[in-house]
This record gives C-alpha cells, sequence and structure tokens, in this order.
C-alpha cells in the first residue's frame, strides 16, 4: 500500500511499533463497546499480522492512521472486502474504523474516511462502499452521514458473527456510499 496523506494524517500498512496501540484498542472496554469481544495480546498481534499481509497482497486493508506531525499511530480505518454472506453480498466493500479513545472527537475518522473512499471510488474503481454498525452505535452513524452514507433501512440485518450471549449487539444498520452519489457531492463541494 502506498500510503496516503491527508491534511493532518497518514494512512498507511501496520508496522512493528504498531503491536501496544492495536493490542489497547482491540482490548479496550470505551473502544470495543459495540463488540461481542475482547482480544488477548496473541490474538491482537495475530490480527494485526493478518491485516498487514492483507494490505500487502491487495494494496488496501484496514490501514494504520498515524498523525503525521508526530508520526502516533492511533488506531485504523480502511477498506475491506465485507464477508457477511448471504446478508452482504459477495464482493461488497466496506469501510470501517477504530481509534484510541482520547482520539475521538477530532474529526480524524472522517478525515482519513473521506480520502479512502476517494481511493475507492478512483483508484478501485468500486461502484458503491458500504458500513455497518450495531444500531445503538450513534458515534459510528454519525460518521456514515458525515460522509455522505445513505441509511439503507430495508438492509439493516442481525450479524450473524454475534453469538445470543449478546443480543444487544446483534442488530446492525446499513449505510451506503454509490460511486454516482460520491461524484455529485465531489462535484458539488468544488
Amino acid at each position: 500500500m502506498t500510503p496516503i496523506r491527508t491534511q493532518r494524517l497518514i494512512l498507511r500498512n501496520w508496522e512493528e511499533r504498531d503491536r501496544d496501540l492495536f493490542f489497547r484498542i482491540n482490548s479496550d472496554e470505551t473502544v470495543m463497546e459495540f463488540f461481542p469481544f475482547r482480544r488477548n495480546r496473541s490474538q491482537a498481534d495475530a490480527r494485526m499480522d493478518e491485516m498487514r499481509a492483507e494490505i500487502a497482497a491487495q494494496g488496501y486493508g484496514w490501514s494504520a492512521v498515524e498523525i503525521a506531525v508526530t508520526g502516533e499511530c492511533i488506531g485504523f480505518v480502511g477498506l475491506h472486502d465485507a464477508e457477511i454472506e448471504p446478508v452482504v453480498p459477495a464482493g461488497s466493500i466496506e469501510i470501517g474504523w477504530r481509534l484510541a479513545p482520547e482520539y475521538w472527537g477530532f474529526g480524524y475518522v472522517t478525515e482519513a474516511a473521506s480520502a479512502l473512499l476517494d481511493f475507492g471510488f478512483e483508484r478501485l474503481a468500486k461502484p458503491e462502499i458500504i458500513s455497518f454498525a450495531v444500531a445503538s452505535n450513534d458515534r459510528s452513524t454519525a460518521v456514515m452521514r458525515r460522509l455522505g452514507m445513505r441509511a439503507d433501512p430495508a438492509s439493516d440485518f442481525d450479524h450473524p458473527g454475534v453469538p445470543d450471549t449478546h443480543p444487544q449487539l446483534k442488530r446492525h444498520v446499513m449505510y451506503r456510499l454509490s460511486r454516482q452519489d460520491w461524484q455529485k457531492a465531489k462535484g458539488a463541494a468544488s
């Protein structure tokens, strides 16, 4: 992956120096509020290795987000092949994020995700990018709306990967952005 620079951020592949932060955000109760699992250190290390390999192989994935002026990794924002068949059709690409809580509220996710939408529509020529979250995850759905994504209530779903022991996390809302709507928004902004 060629790093993507925004006004304040660098989106890049994972590096060894990111392991502590990656473990922290995958085990932190606040960050993982809407997930039915927490990762221990060996699970987090293994997942980071998988994500790094995916980015190296296909040129995109869950990308590390670094503050450009400090070089500090703050979490990830990425494009990923959605793998929730039959709920989400094969070939769908999703955008998602996870940052350490001390970086919430500064617009970093919106800034990074906007750059990745540009990458997904311009470089990858995707016809649509989706995003989904637990129905009560107001922070994430607010970001989706800021990105110009539209709710698609007819596609809301109970996530098959969420165990019955966490019924409050099963229902997910779906948001979509078509390439055509993205182009219109880009044209209106210029």
